[in-house]
């Protein structure tokens, strides 16, 4: 087997996948992982900490993001305009990925354990949209509010991409979301 091939990281994470989804997550080891990936379970911790990480490795990206986004939306901008540009910043790395994203989702449906790690990563990543904020002059409250408001809509347009079988315009349904949300609050 060897740790030098090309697309190591993305072999490692096709086969974690399909292993979770073919055995449960806590039935599948690091060593079967590396054996479907055809490369050694020490190429494996190379890329990934630990099992978990195949599933939520991208959060500091994510963080990255979101921050570069907010600190770089036009100073016109209001809190939740500026969510709105960070949180659609993230929509190119969904691209193409629609398959393997629905599978991760299945995964992390599948296991408890799992879900709470996906609800606290939310946590983390709207807490890093409204210090994104926050150091735009933005106060805390409404900081607060406008991440979490873009963060809801992100994630309800997010659930209904991941959910149908054909590959829909995520930066669409997210514009949706926004509108809907919009219209609740007005009242209309």
């Amino acid at each position: 087997m060897s740790r030098w091939e090309p697309g190591a990281r993305g072999r490692l994470a096709q086969a974690a996948l399909d292993l979770y989804q073919e055995r449960g997550f806590e039935q599948t080891t690091v060593a079967e992982i590396a054996e479907r990936a055809g490369l050694t379970e020490r190429t494996f911790f190379r890329y990934f900490a630990d099992k978990r990480e195949v599933i939520f490795g991208g959060q500091a990206k994510l963080q990255e993001i979101y921050t570069s986004a907010i600190a770089n939306a036009p100073a016109s901008a209001t809190p939740l305009d500026a969510v709105v540009v960070a949180l659609e910043a993230t929509i190119p790395g969904f691209q193409g990925r629609h398959k393997i994203v629905r599978q991760r989702q299945a995964v992390i449906a599948a296991n408890p354990g799992l879900q709470e790690r996906e609800l606290l990563k939310g946590t983390l990543l709207t807490s890093t949209i409204a210090d994104a904020l926050r150091s735009r002059g933005v106060p805390g409250l409404s900081a607060s509010i406008a991440a979490e408001v873009g963060a809801i809509a992100f994630k309800i347009a997010f659930d209904r991409w991941v959910s149908d079988p054909d590959e829909q315009d995520l930066s669409h349904l997210f514009r949706a979301s926004l509108n809907q949300l919009k219209s609740i609050v007005a009242g209309t």
